[in-house]
């Protein structure tokens, strides 16, 4: 691919000069270096001031404890602007009163980088566009540039073949104002020619392009981003890395090239920590692992969807997808975080229903605080409420999707709802689930997620036969279906 965005899963080395926005004339030479493990690192030879001084009196400086921050840091390398932001001295060595007078070196870490443009925060509106691609995003648009051909003669292969490429066309939808294009670029045929054989290859890669309708900020092409990558890692159900991201830079006016030509955008690279590190060059997921594609719910359709359920659910999709994200090692950990997600997703989804009518439980509670010493009623007040219980949630919940694909999934929703209730409030009151041994709480665990990522899907517009189709062969379902007919079950019954 022509002018080839920075991959964060690979190194990169930028020498130059470095200033503070406001001390422009100031500029000390150093090196930026950026690796998947150590994030990244600016070594300077030379220091800016980060010690916190005072002056009460002529003549009189006082050091203050502490250190100061920066919160952009600008450059100049390899023939590009770049803006350091989120900056904080992690080391420096100063040469005061040393034998041998030489120049102080200072180490500097950063939390982003933006290696093409210089920019006043994160905050700042300086960009027109973003590009983002994420693992598994080739195989979710379920589209390719390219298609092979197989010789044969009289039924027999017989060595012939071809590759060919053809253009896909660009798929876009308006959400909230903001466009969304899914596209794909290739390279030109390459052969490599090796001693023991030629290899002769092109790249096709699919991306989201992002485009606003004002420029937006390096935070606000975060949060764009975000709403594709989470939506991939709900797709493939695991984590989704970010492989690369880049902005376009805003340009009030763009100066054609001495031929006539526009000129090219100009683009800024973005090197920051994702919430997961994605890998080009890692073998995609396997198919029977993914919920959905773009050739069961359209490109044009689903994000959309996608944007308003991820805006009316937020907590509840941030506490699933932080299951696949950072799963935790302790069943206790993910008990809470699934049965949590639950019920915000219950509330999230403004079904409530109230267990009795307004007016009779205003009569009932005030009923029961006339039994209540009135030094205690604020208290009792705030307890007594017309909600629905944890039980009453989780039945509602698998009331939602296709009931078929429920049936599948856990053949006792009573057995469930029950036992997921006393493994909570054990766990949160008690502090220790005693009636529940860890199987038990590993199906518990594993049959509400399900349950919340059918609810999702539901919601995203999936028809019940691709529901269906989901329970009995995505494995990762297929185990909890089986682990809900052998520890979800109540005694005596016939799974």
């Amino acid at each position: 691919m022509a002018n080839n965005p920075l991959n964060l899963d690979e190194a990169g080395e930028w020498s130059g000069i470095w200033w503070l926005p406001d001390e422009p004339d100031q500029p000390i030479p150093g090196v930026l270096r950026y690796s998947p493990a150590d994030g990244l690192v600016l070594s300077l030879i030379g220091a800016f001031e980060n010690r916190i001084m005072s002056t009460p009196s002529p003549g009189l400086t006082v050091f203050h404890e502490g250190s100061r921050n920066w919160d952009v840091i600008h450059g100049a390398a390899e023939q590009q602007e770049i803006s350091l932001i989120g900056c904080y001295p992690s080391d420096v060595r100063r040469t005061i009163g040393s034998r041998v007078k030489s120049p102080d070196k200072q180490t500097i870490a950063a939390m982003s980088v933006l290696v093409g443009a210089h920019v006043n925060g994160e905050d700042d509106a300086a960009f027109s566009g973003a590009e983002i691609a994420v693992e598994d995003l080739d195989f979710w648009a379920a589209s390719s540039v390219f298609e092979g051909f197989l010789g044969a003669t009289d039924g027999e292969i017989d060595g012939t073949g071809s590759i060919s490429v053809k253009p896909v066309p660009t798929r876009s939808v308006l959400v909230a104002g903001t466009e969304f294009r899914l596209q794909h670029q290739h390279t030109l045929p390459f052969f490599d020619q090796r001693k023991g054989g030629t290899v002769g290859r092109m790249h096709d890669t699919a991306f989201v392009r992002i485009v606003p309708a004002s420029p937006f900020s390096l935070s606000g092409a975060w949060e764009a981003a975000s709403l594709v990558q989470d939506l991939i890692s709900l797709a493939t159900h695991r984590a989704a890395g970010v492989i690369w991201l880049r902005l376009e830079v805003a340009e009030a006016e763009i100066t054609p090239l001495p031929d006539g030509y526009p000129a090219p955008r100009r683009r800024a690279e973005v090197l920051y920590s994702p919430s997961a590190l994605g890998s080009g060059d890692a073998k995609a997921i396997d198919r029977r692992r993914v919920f959905f594609t773009c050739e069961s719910l359209p490109f044009e359709e689903v994000l959309p969807r996608w944007h308003k359920v991820r805006g009316q659910l937020k907590a509840a999709t941030s506490m699933l997808l932080g299951l696949r994200y950072a799963p935790a090692r302790y069943v206790e950990n993910n008990l809470l975080t699934a049965v949590g997600a639950a019920e915000v997703l219950h509330r999230g989804l403004r079904i409530d229903e109230k267990p009795f009518p307004r007016a009779d439980f205003k009569a009932m509670r005030d009923a029961m605080l006339e039994q209540v010493p009135e030094s205690h009623r604020e208290r009792f007040k705030g307890v007594i409420r017309n909600d629905p219980t944890l039980r009453d949630r989780l039945y509602a919940l698998a009331a939602r999707p296709d009931q078929d694909a429920i049936a599948l999934l856990m053949p006792d929703v009573d057995r469930w709802a029950e036992r997921t209730t006393r493994a909570r409030n054990d766990l949160t009151h008690e502090g220790k689930t005693p009636n529940h041994c860890m199987e038990e709480l590993i199906a518990v665990v594993e049959v509400t997620t399900a349950v919340i990522i059918l609810n999702l899907l539901h919601e995203l517009g999936l028809s019940a036969e691709r529901q269906n189709e989901i329970v009995r062969e995505h494995p990762q379902l297929r185990a909890t279906a089986t682990t809900a007919r052998e520890w979800l079950v109540a005694p005596g019954s016939v799974p």
